[in-house]
């Protein structure tokens, strides 16, 4: 297996056994960063060790002492170590502690900004270097950097425990987690694809350890669903609403995937937002769509989220439903006017009912509104065809 192959699968594992360990994010990630240097130097000669992930921590860790033994000022800290010392060749080959489980719920702590819990999240869950992270959220490397370093000083400040949370805050923290991974998976929808697999990854890593938690499940299958109609989205530069979409560019054993997930998050009592938006997401996949069944579905969601892009979402399926004087009211009454998809939503609705001049202003100021090449060609051929 290629080294990065190796870093990806292993970066989080690693990095959370170290940061359990050393109690510091920032002396972690060193270590971690220097161990993979020395197995890319290493591992090209010598071969691959048959655990290496052990390999890394083994490494990282003794590299990590050497580096605590030589600051004079942190000499204190050794006897706090809770292991013996070890040479550098010394490797431990058992299958160390997996604590992803508490590096994920420490990225993702109410005490941090969700833009710090999603920085954090990436880089490290994911291995995401800095400067990529920056790239995918289009901001500089300076400005995402201070991020992460806010992130970590919080962490510090306020002693959050490596740990996950008991059974009374578990629910408020999960429900973070996944909306962090639902964002990250969010910007890479938007067309930064590699973003949305690494979310989906996150997704597996998440279910995996908490094998039990429906909603877990269900976002793991609301992001396959979507993510199988990747290619059929666009067409060069053309965004493809569902209805025109060419299915035969669909991943269907993706999709089959995201359905078999969907039916172990039901099977467990799944009835919360993500489980409910990952059913709509799979009747949206078969060749006749139910849109009274979507937009009911719709219903339940708006009332377990309260809202007004949902309820916006529901308007829409009601007008697939057949009754678009009744979608028009819906939209009408919501208070969502920055809000780019409300006026191309409405215009569309204003559209279907003949009334022509209304549908070109509002199409007209969902294109001043957006900033996507796709999405403007889109609402530009809207314009010009009414």
């Amino acid at each position: 297996m290629p080294l990065d192959a190796v870093f990806r699968d292993e970066w989080g594992r690693v990095l959370a056994s170290l940061v359990g360990y050393l109690g510091d994010f920032d002396r972690a990630e060193e270590a971690a960063q220097e161990a993979f240097a020395i197995a890319a130097e290493r591992w090209p000669i010598s071969g691959m060790p048959p655990n290496p992930g052990a390999w890394l921590v083994t490494t990282a860790r003794n590299r990590a002492i050497d580096r605590i033994r030589r600051e004079r000022t942190l000499a204190e800290k050794i006897p706090l170590l809770p292991v013996p010392e070890a040479a550098m060749d010394d490797l431990d080959e058992c299958v160390f502690k997996d604590e992803r489980l508490e590096l994920i719920y420490m990225c993702c702590h109410p005490a941090l900004s969700l833009e710090g819990q999603v920085a954090l999240t990436l880089r490290a869950l994911g291995g995401l270097q800095t400067a990529e992270i920056a790239r995918a959220f289009l901001v500089s490397q300076e400005t995402m950097k201070r991020r992460l370093s806010r992130a970590k000083s919080k962490i510090k400040a306020v002693g959050m425990s490596f740990e996950v949370p008991d059974a009374r805050q578990l629910p408020e923290r999960l429900d973070a987690v996944l909306t962090v991974i639902y964002l990250i998976y969010n910007e890479g929808y938007s067309g930064r694809v590699d973003l949305s697999a690494e979310a989906i990854r996150l997704g597996r890593l998440l279910t995996g350890l908490l094998p039990d938690e429906p909603e877990a499940r269900g976002l793991l299958s609301l992001m396959l669903i979507h993510h199988a109609r990747r290619q059929a989205r666009f067409s060069g530069e053309d965004l493809v609403l569902l209805d025109d979409q060419d299915r035969s560019l669909w991943d269907m054993r993706q999709i089959e995937e995201g359905r078999a997930v969907l039916d172990q998050a039901l099977a467990l009592g799944g009835r919360g937002p993500y489980v409910v938006q990952a059913v709509i997401a799979s009747l949206q996949t078969h060749e006749r769509i139910n849109w009274r069944q979507v937009a009911e579905l719709y219903r339940r969601l708006v009332e377990l989220t309260g809202s007004p892009v949902v309820e916006l979402n529901r308007a829409a399926a009601i007008a697939q439903a057949g009754d678009p004087v009744a979608a028009l009211r819906a939209v009408d009454s919501l208070n969502l006017h920055e809000y780019l998809y409300f006026h191309s939503t409405r215009a569309e609705l204003l559209r279907r009912l003949g009334r022509r001049e209304e549908a070109r202003a509002a199409y007209g100021r969902a294109l001043r509104m957006a900033t996507s090449t796709p999405e403007r060609r889109f609402l530009t051929r809207r314009l010009e065809n009414i």
